[in-house]
């Protein structure tokens, strides 16, 4: 160390481990540079440079709901406009059976809320509107915010430039393997279906013998004899189910080998008991799972179902809030998380559930329907493209005015959906298209009883 200047070494070492550090400001100090110069040696940096400039603020100058029925079932879009001309997001709020109600929570009090909000601030804007009304949870608020949300991330990534899923980290996977549905009112009907499919290129079909609970194998049931209930109410013989659904996989087992994975979907319809007792019938048959075992009424039950059979499970269709399932999820009662992503909030509760899941190797498995829009469909492939435990998605053929009516929605080919690449969402909604198919009240036949009348629960 020089004995005229005893700091000189020190320096030295100081300005290299700032020079490590990327930091100019420092380094100006310690070799004797003055803050001034610090300070316009950084604002040419910005002047060079794009990435250091940022983003002008941009807010919310309207929020309202654009409403379709294409094939017959309500759905619900959430479009925000913003203050940058041109600039906007889309994203799915369908609620099919109640969609008139989540219109109005969209149009009367989501606008008003939103409007004048910095439109990049997603989180914020989630954690308030979630709260806003007080009393939270309940299906359509959450509807509307899920919409809200994913049109805030469709908003994001047109600024950036980039597809969604580059925003929640890049890609995991090259493309969404999805499962298709095939149904029959008998085991020879189902099993040709299976085998299109299988050639079709997918490796999971999900096997349901005539609709959910085998309807089909219910006789004229004691309450109609009575004149009770109306006309239109469904019966399901729950012990002809249970008996029906393994005798079902054995023979499609059988003429479709074990390379196809096979599903089932029991739609919580089974007491927990006779579940229990069918899926120790259906482990020699190797299910990829058995989706909603349990009603949320019988959830006391996942500790008994769980020990009682190997069969996985997925869960959390009618899961409103991230936190119904959190304790579920630590205690390992079920394998693939079945959320209705336009339901529980959007992309962002979806994220941080996915990464929950993550910690207790729960995979994913999101609720993909025909009641979910083109562009729900679409915030479901970016989110599995980028998680590491993404388990299956549910796949959706769209029709021709589907394709028409939402442009860029995702290609399901050789039982993969593939997302196509365009800034945000990529799937957008002519509106003039829309408005020729204007939504219904109809909210569909979910009344569901026993032989006696008793309400069968969903």
């Amino acid at each position: 160390m020089s004995k005229s200047n005893p700091q000189s070494s020190l320096n030295r070492r100081d300005a290299v481990k700032m020079l490590g550090l990327g930091s100019s400001v420092g380094l100006l100090g310690l070799l004797g540079g003055s803050a001034k110069a610090a300070s316009a040696t950084w604002e040419e940096e910005k002047a060079k440079n794009t990435y250091a400039k940022g983003m002008a603020p941009v807010t919310i100058t309207k929020v309202r709901a654009i409403a379709c029925a294409p094939h017959g079932s309500n759905l619900v879009v959430v479009k925000v406009e913003t203050s940058e001309p041109g600039l906007y997001g889309v994203g799915c709020a369908t609620f099919t059976q109640r969609a008139e109600v989540v219109v109005t929570a969209i149009n009367n009090y989501l606008d008003d809320f939103c409007r004048g909000r910095d439109v990049d601030n997603i989180e914020d804007m989630w954690q308030a509107a979630f709260v806003s009304s007080y009393w939270r949870n309940g299906p359509v608020l959450n509807n509307a915010l899920s919409g809200l949300n994913q049109a805030m991330w469709d908003i994001k990534g047109k600024r950036a430039k980039m597809p969604v899923y580059q925003l929640l980290g890049g890609k995991a996977r090259f493309a969404v393997d999805c499962y298709a549905h095939a149904d029959g009112k008998d085991p020879q009907e189902l099993i040709a279906q299976v085998q299109k499919f299988m050639a079709d290129g997918f490796r999971y079909v999900r096997i349901q013998q005539g609709g959910y609970g085998s309807l089909y194998l219910a006789q004229q049931p004691d309450f109609k004899d009575a004149g009770y209930g109306k006309n239109t109410d469904q019966f399901m013989d729950s012990r002809a189910y249970v008996q029906a659904i393994p005798k079902l996989f054995k023979e499609v087992r059988k003429a479709c080998g074990m390379d196809v994975e096979l599903l089932h979907d029991t739609h919580e319809r089974v007491q927990p008991m006779d579940m229990i007792n069918m899926c120790k019938r259906l482990e020699e048959y190797d299910p990829f799972f058995i989706e909603d075992p349990l009603s949320p009424e019988n959830r006391g039950w996942w500790k008994q179902l769980r020990s009682s059979t190997t069969v996985p499970f997925a869960m959390g269709e009618l899961f409103n809030n991230p936190n119904e399932f959190v304790q579920e999820m630590a205690d390992h009662s079920f394998d693939y998380i079945r959320c209705h992503i336009s339901q529980i909030g959007g992309i962002t509760p979806a994220m941080k559930i996915s990464h929950l899941g993550e910690l207790f190797n729960v995979k994913s498995a999101w609720h993909g329907p025909g009641d979910v829009s083109p562009i729900g469909h679409a915030a479901h492939c970016h989110i599995d493209l980028n998680i590491w435990n993404f388990g299956i998605q549910e796949s959706i053929f769209f029709s021709d005015v589907e394709k028409e009516m939402f442009p860029g929605c995702p290609e399901l080919k050789k039982g993969y959906l593939y997302v196509n690449e365009a800034p945000g969402l990529g799937c957008d909604i002519n509106e003039k298209l829309a408005a020729k198919y204007p939504i219904n009240n109809h909210a569909g036949n979910w009344t569901i009883r026993k032989r006696d009348g008793t309400i069968v629960r969903p």
